[in-house]
């Protein structure tokens, strides 16, 4: 068994040039021909001042998420690691593009290279974390010499408008209720595409800086809590999720079920109390002081979560520094799963690295309120 892991290379791919939130809507379009009521609500509160979309301005694709992610792996190649020497493929996404084949083994088979081991993670934000984990523990474990994890994103490909108008058309929310039309166009407004990708071996790299692996910890708060984020089904007015099956295919469209959808009342309520509780419990058994902690990496989906986050850690006496944060929400956007990975990737190049420093990284996820922290130490 090996004693530790390494994340050795980071690499990313944001696909075309960055869109400014002014220019969202020629990307998105506009819902039956309307300028959007809630979009500068959003945009105003989650502070995100560009985004990266898989699209062109006519709204045509321009990468599929396999391609993000292929392209992301790629980068992690050169003369002494290809895809050939690749054993582990752990992928992770919120936006497959097809049910089956699973998404990993799309990307397995577009990054090629020899026969190897494919793991797919599926939900929302901690399937790249769940990719790391499952990573690290197969070398852990002496099960696998390397192995290379991903996660990517495109969700732009749900968020445009030609999959709201059958449903704006039938029951006219915007102007009957507008809460369920703000639930069901909120995250329209805060979602990314791109991909990031780490490649784990058992000694550290020779070139610029490597990350060892402490821990990684996983929790869902499923068995409490209801569903708040959901695609391909309908919640009840009792808090029940009733999957696309129980729908006809009319229904698909006219009550656009398979559209991302936001709990936006649960999501504020709970989001930050949880993921503190689940910190306050790391804390307690792993003796973390704050003090250890030379830089906090969160995925934050919105920087209205920002405040309420460094609330909730003072609360519990983890009070960590706003010049130990490392945030690129406001110009790579919200790009879910990948998120923290495109985070290390950026702080990797930022020249404010030192060999000893420890990384903390949150990874909340609101589907139905699951939660992962990581700790890592510059090598």
């Amino acid at each position: 068994m090996s004693s530790k892991v390494y994340i050795t290379r980071v690499s990313k791919f944001l696909p075309n040039a960055p869109v400014s939130s002014d220019d969202m809507e020629k990307y998105l379009g506009m819902v039956n021909e309307k300028p959007s009521l809630a979009r500068r609500i959003v945009l105003r509160n989650n502070g995100i001042r560009q985004r990266y979309y898989a699209l062109d301005a006519a709204g045509n694709t321009t990468h599929t998420n396999v391609d993000l992610a292929a392209r992301a792996v790629a980068l992690l190649c050169d003369d002494h690691f290809g895809a050939d020497d690749m054993e582990l493929l752990a992928a992770g996404t919120s936006s497959p593009e097809q049910l089956i084949p699973s998404h990993a083994l799309m990307v397995h088979g577009k990054t090629g290279g020899a026969n190897a081991e494919v793991v797919s993670f599926s939900g929302t934000c901690c399937t790249g974390v769940q990719a790391l984990k499952y990573g690290w523990l197969s070398l852990l474990s002496g099960e696998k010499n390397n192995a290379v994890c991903v996660a990517s994103e495109r969700m732009s490909s749900w968020m445009q408008a030609r999959y709201f108008n059958g449903e704006a058309e039938h029951l006219r929310l915007l102007q009957e209720k507008p809460i369920l039309a703000f639930e069901k166009e909120f995250l329209r407004w805060m979602l990314s595409d791109g991909a990031a990708a780490v490649l784990l071996q058992r000694e550290p790299g020779t070139a610029g800086f490597s990350f060892a692996i402490d821990w990684i910890e996983l929790r869902s708060y499923a068995d409490i809590m209801e569903t708040c984020m959901y695609a391909g089904a309908e919640k009840d007015e009792n808090g029940e999720l009733h999957g696309w099956t129980s729908f006809s295919e009319k229904e698909w469209l006219s009550k656009s079920v398979f559209s991302l959808k936001q709990d936006t009342r649960k999501l504020g309520e709970h989001i930050t109390q949880l993921g503190g509780q689940f910190l306050k419990d790391i804390v307690k058994r792993r003796n973390l002081k704050a003090s250890d902690i030379d830089w906090f990496l969160p995925h934050l989906s919105s920087m209205f979560f920002k405040d309420k986050t460094k609330s909730e850690m003072e609360a519990m006496h983890f009070c960590i520094p706003d010049e130990k944060w490392f945030v690129n929400l406001a110009t790579v956007g919200n790009v879910g799963s990948a998120s923290n990975f495109l985070m290390l990737e950026e702080l990797s190049r930022s020249g404010q690295l030192q060999k000893g420093q420890k990384i903390l990284m949150m990874t909340p996820e609101s589907a139905r309120f699951s939660y992962g922290y990581t700790l890592l130490t510059v090598c």
